[in-house]
C-alpha cells in the first residue's frame, strides 16, 4: 500500500449540511408513522393525535438538551461521551452499549420487514430478499460516509416527499376541495366520540408512539464526520420541531377525519385506508412502495450508527481497539461488519424462530432507546449545572427555560417507563429492556475487573 493509500486516522468530515437536515427528518419521519400510527388509531380513536402531540413535544426537549451539548463539543460518540463526562464510565459504557443494542436489532428487525414488504410483488421467500436488502445497505456504508449520507437525503426525501402530498391531497379532501366531496369531520365525534376508549389509553399510547419517533439523534452523531458539526447540530435540531408537529399531529389528525377510526386494523397502514376511502387508484401499491423506502431509510441509518457508537466504545477501551481501525475510505469496516453479522443473525433466528427467539430481541430493545434518552436529559442537567454564567453565556444552542423543562423531560420519560409496566402489551418489553440494562452493568463491572483503568503517574524529575 503506497503512502496515499494509509488508512485516515480519523473519520472522514465529508457530510454536508443538507445530508444532517434530512437525517433529522428522515429520522422523524418513518415506518412507525406510516403503519404504526395503526396501533394508536385502533386502540384510542381520534384522539390518538394528541398521544403524538405529548410523545412530540419530548422528542423535541430531548433533541434540544442534546443540541446543546453536542454544539459545545460534537463528537462521533455524542450522547454516550456526555454521559462519561457527567457521570463517569459507568454511564458512557451503558449508554453506548444499549443504544448499538438497539440499532443492531433495529438493523435485523427492518431487514427482516422490507423482505416481507417485497414478497407484495416478488414471488421469493422473505429471508433471502431481506439478506440482499441488508448486503445493499451494507455495500452503501462501506464505501464512505458521503455515500451514506447522499442515499439517506434521496431516502428522507422521499419520504418527507410522500407525507407532504399526502398531507395535501387529505386536506383537500377533508375541506370539500375534493371532487364529488364535502368538507366533513363527523368521524372525530360520531363513532363513539373523540376519546371513545377513555383517555388512560390516549395516555398509554404514548408508550407506543414514543417508539415511532425515535432517530433523531442520529444527526448529532453524524455531525462529527460534517466539515461545520456545531453549524449543522444546530440546524438539524431546530429542524425537528416543526417537522415533528407537522407531519405526526397533523398526519394522524386527516387520517382521524378521513378513516373512521372502527375501520383501522393494527399492522395495515391506515395511509392505504385513506387513500382508498379518496379514491386513489393504486393506493396500496404506492403505500407499500414508500414503506419500502422508510425501511431502507432505517436499515441504512441503522448500520451507521450502530457502526459509529461502536467504533467510540473501542476508542474508549468499552470494546475490543481492532474494532476501531478505519479502512482507506474513513470507514469502520470492523465495526459495520460487527453490525452486519448480528443483521444476518436476527434474519436467520427470524427464519427459524420468529415468535420466540427473534420477538424476545427485539423486546429485550423496546425500552433501552428511552433509557438512553434518560441518560441525554440527566447529562444534560448535570453538565450544564458545572457550567459558569460565562460559559452558559457562551453556549450557541441553548435549552429552554433550563432547568425546568429539563426536568419535566426527564420526569415524563420515567413516568413512560413505568406505566410500561401497567400496559400489558409493554410489559415484556420494559422487564427484557431492564434486564439488558442491568448485564450491561455486570459486563462493565467485569470490565473493570479483567481491565483495570491505567493510572498515569508523573514522570521522575531528574538532575
Amino acid at each position: 500500500m503506497s503512502i496515499h493509500e494509509q488508512p485516515p486516522e480519523t473519520l472522514q468530515k465529508s457530510l454536508k449540511q443538507r445530508h444532517l437536515t434530512m437525517i433529522a427528518i428522515g429520522g422523524v419521519v418513518g415506518a412507525g408513522l406510516f403503519v404504526g400510527s395503526s396501533a394508536l388509531l385502533h386502540t384510542s380513536g381520534p384522539a390518538a393525535f394528541i398521544s403524538y402531540g405529548v410523545t412530540g413535544v419530548v422528542i423535541v426537549l430531548v433533541m434540544r438538551m442534546l443540541g446543546e451539548m453536542a454544539t459545545t463539543n460534537p463528537s462521533t460518540g455524542s450522547f454516550a461521551g456526555y454521559a462519561r463526562k457527567a457521570f463517569g464510565g459507568w454511564a458512557g459504557f451503558t449508554t453506548g452499549w444499549l443504544y448499538w443494542f438497539f440499532w443492531v436489532v433495529a438493523v435485523g428487525a427492518e431487514a427482516v420487514i422490507g423482505g416481507k414488504l417485497l414478497q407484495r410483488w416478488i414471488d421469493l421467500p422473505s429471508w433471502m430478499m431481506a439478506t440482499v436488502l441488508l448486503l445493499a445497505m451494507v455495500a452503501t456504508n462501506l464505501r464512505s460516509v458521503r455515500n451514506f449520507g447522499e442515499f439517506e437525503y434521496w431516502f428522507a426525501g422521499i419520504k418527507v416527499g410522500a407525507t407532504l402530498l399526502f398531507l395535501g391531497l387529505g386536506a383537500a379532501y377533508v375541506f370539500g376541495l375534493w371532487p364529488g366531496h364535502t368538507a366533513d369531520v363527523s368521524n372525530l365525534t360520531d363513532l363513539g366520540g373523540f376519546a371513545p376508549n377513555g383517555w388512560t389509553v390516549i395516555l398509554s399510547g404514548v408508550v407506543v408512539a414514543v417508539f415511532s419517533m425515535v432517530g433523531p439523534e442520529i444527526a448529532t452523531i453524524a455531525a462529527a464526520e460534517s466539515a461545520e458539526p456545531e453549524k449543522a447540530v444546530a440546524k438539524a435540531t431546530n429542524s425537528v420541531i416543526a417537522r415533528i408537529g407537522f407531519f405526526y399531529i397533523g398526519s394522524v389528525l386527516l387520517l382521524a377525519i378521513i378513516v373512521p377510526w372502527t375501520d383501522v386494523e393494527i399492522g395495515q397502514s391506515p395511509f392505504v385506508d385513506a387513500l382508498a376511502h379518496m379514491g386513489i387508484p393504486g393506493g396500496p401499491d404506492i403505500m407499500n412502495a414508500v414503506i419500502l423506502v422508510a425501511v431502507l431509510s432505517c436499515l441504512n441509518s441503522g448500520l451507521y450508527t450502530s457502526s459509529r457508537m461502536l467504533f467510540t466504545l473501542a476508542h474508549k477501551g468499552d470494546a475490543p481497539h481492532g474494532i476501531a481501525k478505519l479502512d482507506r475510505h474513513g470507514v469502520p469496516r470492523n465495526s459495520l461488519l460487527l453490525a452486519t453479522l448480528v443483521g444476518f443473525a436476527c434474519i436467520g433466528l427470524d427464519y427459524l424462530s420468529p415468535d420466540t427467539v427473534f420477538a424476545f430481541l427485539l423486546n429485550a430493545s423496546g425500552a433501552t432507546i428511552l433509557m438512553v434518552y434518560l441518560m441525554i436529559a440527566m447529562s444534560q442537567i448535570k453538565l450544564r449545572g458545572l457550567m459558569t454564567p460565562d460559559e452558559v453565556a457562551r453556549l450557541r444552542l441553548k435549552m429552554w427555560l433550563f432547568p425546568y423543562l429539563s426536568i419535566l423531560a426527564a420526569g415524563s420519560i420515567v413516568a413512560v417507563l413505568v406505566s410500561m409496566f401497567y400496559v400489558e402489551t409493554t410489559r415484556s418489553q420494559i422487564s427484557l429492556s431492564v434486564a439488558a440494562l442491568v448485564a450491561t452493568l455486570i459486563a462493565y463491572r467485569l470490565r473493570r475487573r479483567l481491565n483495570p483503568p491505567v493510572t498515569s503517574h508523573p514522570a521522575p524529575v531528574t538532575n
